[in-house]
């Protein structure tokens, strides 16, 4: 089990430390809501969980196969919704450096649409994952 602290800095800012590696994040409230923006918001990061929690199951599912999907990246776009202020939307694009057989493809989508964090958000968010294989 992993625990973590959360200090509030002032203006709006918290810091974050992974207690059993000592690793900080830091995050600050968006500009359109009344903070700085000047580094990624509690939003920004449930977005950014999804996105790395994709890749990681993508990679455990392939790694078996022997298949390295390295590389590969996740664009994210968060959209929020009003009354109650939350995110009601979050695109990811996929996009491979490299071709894959059908099989391989398969896997992968599957993984990404059963990673723990897709699971653990509202059916209310809207998730849109999009696969893009370069060759």
């Amino acid at each position: 089990m992993n625990t973590f602290e959360i200090k509030y800095q002032g203006d709006l800012r918290t810091t974050a430390t992974h207690l059993d590696s000592g690793s900080k994040i830091s995050t600050d409230a968006p500009k359109d809501n009344h903070g700085l923006g000047e580094t990624f918001s509690p939003t920004d990061m449930v977005c950014s969980a999804l996105a790395s929690c994709i890749l990681t199951i993508m990679a455990i599912a392939v790694e078996k196969d022997g298949i390295d999907i390295k590389g590969t990246t996740a664009n994210v776009k968060k959209t929020m919704g009003i009354n109650p202020r939350r995110i009601s939307k979050i695109d990811v694009d996929l996009t491979f450096p490299k071709e894959y057989d059908s099989k391989t493809k398969t896997i992968l989508e599957r993984a990404a649409n059963n990673c723990p964090v897709h699971h653990t958000l509202s059916e209310s968010v809207e998730k849109n994952i999009s696969f893009t294989y370069l060759s």
